[in-house]
């Protein structure tokens, strides 16, 4: 093998991910050793996984550089990132809380390797921040594909039990097997508000408890809406469950941090209806990013671990709005709540390349 394993970054019953180094040109990589199974040979989400990203080359898509198949294993070749966006969370932010600019950078990139992944038709489908990785020059590429599909006319019939629970869109807790792309803009927005706060939005603890948690912020849509969502879904027994009316809560009190743009972004990300929902491509055409042309900036000496966010914005643009602070009670829950996080959340080195098998289903034909 042309590649030197330096150090093991992480291990799942999936893979286990070495950090790299190439012995032709001596540059850093991840590989992704998947465990082969003596009878059943490669996984089909190993081939799937491989097909996609062969196909998808962008800026902010982790790059595959290669694949090398022996008898015993298979390991994927990766650009290397030296960490996902929860440690840099974790790492840089206020407890987990980004700054406006660096949240703004990180979600024009995120919007753009997502509109570029539903361009060519492949739905990610378990977009979160630990899947999403960051590399010295600050550049956010989304990362495992493993419960990626590619999707085509008419719409396909996926399976529901997809995406981690608390970036999980409503109509696919509800059941929905029809859905398209609008799961992944769910997915991005939770992860929007998340950057803001330094917490998940909408932490249930099953598909119930996560649909209850999102109506208590975002309201109970009205019958109209679950009813449709239920029928698309074909899930009847939905649509006939009563659920408690809650009332809206306006962003503006869940994000006091978040300016008023970032706001809006946020409601157009969060409709509870999926048809509603602005698409990735849309949404980076959104007044939150300005007009300018972001660029790129090398970091510097007063970066902490020479991280920087990839995008500043040029002159004259104005700095983000609505830099508020947090209350000593607000503080309280918030570290309260990054604690229990931690907990429920371990972080695992190299998770951001996918080292877990895909949930069971996937390996008994359902897609």
């Amino acid at each position: 093998m042309n590649y030197v394993q330096l150090e093991k970054l992480g291990e799942g019953t999936y893979a286990t991910v070495y950090k790299g180094r190439s012995r032709t040109t001596n540059e850093i990589v991840a590989l992704k050793e998947i465990h082969l199974d003596a009878e059943e040979g490669t996984p089909s989400t190993a081939i799937r996984e491989i097909s996609l990203m062969k196909e998808l080359k962008h800026v902010n898509i982790v790059r595959l550089y290669d694949v090398i198949h022996t008898e015993t294993k298979l390991v994927l070749i990766f650009e290397y990132c030296e960490r996902d966006l929860k440690k840099y969370m974790d790492v840089h932010g206020e407890r987990g809380a980004l700054d406006p600019v660096t949240v703004r950078s990180f979600m024009y990139q995120l919007l753009k390797g997502t509109a570029f992944c539903h361009e060519n038709r492949v739905l990610h489908r378990d977009l979160k921040p630990q899947n999403l990785l960051i590399n010295r020059k600050g550049e956010l590429k989304l990362g495992d594909f493993g419960l990626a599909r590619a999707f085509g006319v008419p719409v396909n019939t996926f399976s529901n039990e997809v995406v981690t629970l608390w970036y999980r869109a409503p109509d696919v807790l509800m059941g929905s097997r029809t859905y398209s792309t609008s799961i992944d803009v769910w997915s991005c927005g939770c992860i929007f508000a998340e950057m803001i706060s330094g917490v998940p939005l909408f932490r249930g603890r099953d598909n119930q408890d996560q649909l209850l948690h999102i109506m208590r912020i975002i309201g109970t849509p009205d019958d109209r809406v679950l009813r449709k969502i239920a029928t698309e879904g074909q899930t009847e027994g939905q649509a006939q469950k009563q659920y408690p009316r809650y009332p809206k809560i306006p962003f503006s009190q869940v994000l006091p941090k978040a300016s008023p743009h970032a706001l809006d972004l946020l409601e157009r990300l969060l409709q509870f209806d999926p048809s509603k929902r602005i698409s990735a491509a849309e949404a980076l055409t959104h007044p939150y990013f300005s007009t300018s042309q972001p660029i790129y900036t090398q970091p510097t000496p007063f970066t902490p671990a020479v991280i920087a966010p990839a995008y500043q914005y040029q002159q004259g643009q104005g700095q983000a709005q609505g830099q508020f602070q947090y209350g000593q009670q607000e503080a309280a829950r918030a570290a309260a709540a990054q604690a229990q996080l931690a907990l429920a959340q371990p972080q695992i080195p190299g998770a951001g390349y996918g080292m877990q098998y895909p949930q069971q289903q996937y390996q008994t034909g359902a897609r």
